[in-house]
């Protein structure tokens, strides 16, 4: 598989690595290149995705011409396409509902991330789930 994941939670780890491999493998099939790193926390009510990597050369290209914005307004038109998608993975992997998502997107460094608030419950959420991608 070419991935190194590596966990620590309370509880929640299988379903922290879900999201974090979830994640990568769904900017894979829908932008063609995936993060080569994703981190998964969960705190409380939150979850929060940071995505590393995964700008596609035609992305790249814009950037380097200075087009730095349309870059970040094509992929935030884009996250809020693919809102169902992410958020269907968070509520499988943890069975909670999904109240409230935000999502931004950095060029220099190259790093994405995902902010999912949770339905609230009485047994808060706390860990965190690493997966680097040996392949790239």
């Amino acid at each position: 598989m070419g991935a190194e994941p590596t966990s620590e939670s309370t509880g929640s780890g299988f379903a922290l690595a879900a999201i974090s491999e979830g994640m990568v493998g769904l900017h894979k099939e829908y932008y063609g290149k995936g993060p080569t790193q994703a981190k998964t926390y969960a705190v409380n009510d939150t979850i929060l995705c940071i995505l590393k990597g995964g700008f596609t050369t035609a992305e790249e290209t814009l950037m380097a011409d200075d087009k730095v914005e349309d870059v970040q307004r094509i992929r935030r038109h884009f996250q809020r396409t693919m809102e169902d998608r992410f958020t269907t993975l968070v509520e499988d992997a943890l069975g909670r509902s999904v109240i409230g998502y935000m999502s931004a997107v950095h060029c220099d460094p190259d790093v994405a991330v995902e902010l999912f608030m949770l339905a609230p419950a009485d047994e808060p959420l706390n860990g965190e789930h690493e997966f680097v991608d040996q392949a790239s």
